[in-house]
């Protein structure tokens, strides 16, 4: 020890503090918020999760579809259980409210992918990011603060890109990879904002010092992680996505991991904190799809060139109504391609559907490279097999006629999926008036919502305490021909429905006057050539009918009584659209407001832009009782 004694100790207030720690400071900070709010809408959403946990559709699905050869069974949801659901009638000031400011989240404005609600919170998210790069920060010398941000968000674009997030469990059904991806969409971008100002801000301070650009590892790794970076970002626009969406996907993942790579030469003591949080999630989501991943035998059936019906018998259950898979057909030359379709029937044992073979059963609609080489696979091999059947007959038979029992040919096929996945984010049984509104392809996913909720309220006979007593079912198609596609799913669904005391009407809206005669006898259906606005029949829905129209009404226990499939046809197209067809009054018995109503949605982004819109019009106009709403876009 020296002979002076100790040295002086620097007081705190004259010790020199690095920029470098300050950046950390703001790093952690821009960390804390994005956790913290995520935490609250964790806490927001446990009511939720609670109430799906109760009654078994939480975590249906975790580890995959279950596989079973011998007789089907379901576990009734809320088997055996008292439960009752309350109805919504006499409603506290505080939550008439919250209901009618949540409605105002799901106004969105044409051509706006986001509703109000994502546009407040990625508008907060970008404050905080922004709010992170400039406090404290002299960003003419200090061009690594919008670096060090750049980073933090990492986890947040790898949380919501994952298929599989323990995130998706926690927030319940409804909310799964498909609601959250906008998120990362976001972050991404934000991401690359971030890295241009930081490389920007970089290139100028090279340049005032006559530093060289180019040379350093450091300099060099880095314009290369921002090389890739705008390819990645570039690539993945919309219009690109959806012309060249397998291309995109392999640029994607392929420049993901060699961003990560440049990213850990550019800055290696920095990523430590944000370098592994990325990679367990992503390993989660890898180890979760393995236990999802199932070969089967499948049946392709094309109806017509505009429809492939897949058939994938021996599963038993492991998924509920509006989830979707991700599907390879091993056939076709294009066996590395994998697409989402919505499974539209409901696990055997609640299912009402008996036209189509037990299992999970997929529509694929004719849109793409992909789905038209399917059908067109499942048509040419349907002719070889049906001709064969031919040949075989008249040998059998000498020569002859040989009779078929279908022009249409069942082709067996391999297929590899995994999931399921999303879901609806609303339980229908807690809602009396339940309206189910497609367009096109968009009716797998409201027919799968139809046969869940009528087989628990008839087949199961309400025993998780569901309180629907009124369904409108709608679908919006082009011509009459594509009635073809689920007629006779709706026709099983309509006559176990009309059998008890949960009134189902099926309205049908064509935009093509072309053969009428195509129309198949669905009981308790309109067919109407003019589409009213789903405002109008949501308005239709909460209306009371007047004394002389409800005198029109034939019922018995509540059940409305009407023929099978009639035709309505406008004069003019040019028509008020809002008056087309019969009221929603004179289909359906009148119920009352306080069990509430439930919107779902599916088909093109239009048509659920309008279905939301509508739910918060209609919230603000009128005092009725809880109103649900889910959409789902079929689309990229």
């Amino acid at each position: 020890m020296s002979r002076h004694g100790a040295p002086p100790v620097v007081p705190d207030q004259f010790k020199p503090v690095l920029i470098a720690d300050i950046d950390r400071l703001w790093q952690k900070n821009f960390t804390i918020i994005w956790t913290s709010v995520l935490a609250f809408f964790v806490l927001i959403s446990l009511p939720h999760l609670i109430r799906s946990i109760r009654n078994g559709r939480a975590f249906k699905g975790v580890f995959g579809v279950s596989e079973s050869w011998g007789e089907p069974r379901y576990q009734a949801l809320s088997s055996g259980s008292n439960e009752t659901i309350s109805k919504g009638s006499n409603k506290r000031p505080v939550d008439a409210f919250v209901d009618k400011f949540l409605s105002i989240c799901w106004w969105s404005l044409p051509g706006l992918e986001l509703t109000l609600g994502q546009v407040v919170i990625l508008g907060g998210y970008i404050v905080a990011v922004l709010t992170t790069i400039m406090t404290d920060a002299n960003l003419n010398k200090n061009s690594n603060r919008s670096g060090f941000i750049a980073v933090a968000q990492l986890p947040v674009v790898f949380l919501f890109a994952t298929k599989n997030s323990a995130l998706s469990l926690i927030l319940g059904p409804g909310h799964g990879y498909e609601k959250l991806n906008y998120i990362h969409k976001w972050a991404g971008r934000c991401i690359f904002i971030a890295s241009t100002l930081h490389g920007v801000l970089w290139i100028q301070n090279h340049k005032k010092t006559d530093m060289p650009i180019l040379g350093e590892l450091k300099e060099t790794t880095g314009i290369a992680a921002f090389g890739v970076l705008s390819v990645m970002v570039l690539t993945s626009l919309r219009p690109f996505r959806r012309w060249f969406y397998e291309v995109f996907n392999i640029i994607h993942i392929l420049a993901f991991v060699s961003f990560y790579i440049t990213l850990c030469y550019h800055t290696p003591n920095y990523i430590g904190p944000y370098f592994y949080p990325p990679l367990a999630f992503y390993g989660l989501d890898l180890l979760m799809r393995m236990f999802r991943v199932r070969i089967k035998d499948a049946i392709l059936v094309p109806p017509n060139s505009q429809l492939t019906l897949i058939h994938i018998p021996d599963c038993t259950d492991g998924w509920v109504a509006g989830q979707h898979i991700r599907l390879r057909v091993f056939s076709s030359g294009r066996i590395f391609e994998a697409h989402p379709l919505t499974i539209f029937s409901a696990p055997p044992g609640l299912s009402c559907i008996t036209s189509f073979p037990s299992g999970i059963n997929l529509g694929a609609r004719v849109m793409g490279d992909w789905t038209k080489a399917l059908n067109a696979y499942a048509r040419d091999t349907g002719k070889l097999i049906k001709e064969q059947e031919k040949e075989c007959e008249k040998e059998s038979k000498g020569q002859g006629s040989a009779v078929g029992s279908s022009d249409i040919a069942e082709v067996p096929v391999q297929v590899m999926f995994d999931g399921p996945y999303g879901g609806c984010s609303l339980d229908l049984g807690r809602y009396e008036t339940v309206l189910l509104f497609a367009g096109g392809a968009g009716a797998t996913f409201t027919i799968g919502l139809l046969d869940d909720i009528v087989g628990r309220c008839v087949t199961l006979k309400r025993r998780g305490g569901e309180i629907t007593k009124r369904i409108e079912f709608a679908w919006c198609i082009r011509s009459f021909g594509s009635l073809d596609w689920f007629a006779p799913a709706l026709m099983d669904i309509a006559k176990v429905a009309e059998s008890s005391d949960l009134a189902l009407h099926i309205s049908v809206y064509v935009t093509c006057l072309c053969n009428p005669e195509a129309v198949p006898p669905i009981p308790n259906c309109d067919v109407t050539i003019v589409r009213p606005t789903i405002y109008k029949v949501l308005v239709d829905l909460v209306t009371p009918p007047t004394q002389t129209s409800a005198s029109k009404l034939s019922t018995t226990s509540g059940v409305v009584k009407r023929p099978s499939t009639a035709i309505t046809a406008e004069s003019s197209a040019t028509e008020d659209v809002d008056n087309a067809g019969p009221a929603i009054s004179s289909r359906l018995p009148w119920v009352g407001l306080e069990g509430g109503i439930a919107l779902c949605a599916s088909g093109p982004e239009g048509l659920t832009r309008e279905a939301a819109n509508a739910v918060a019009r209609l919230q603000l106009s009128k005092n009725i009782g809880p109103v649900g709403v889910h959409t789902e876009v079929f689309g990229l």
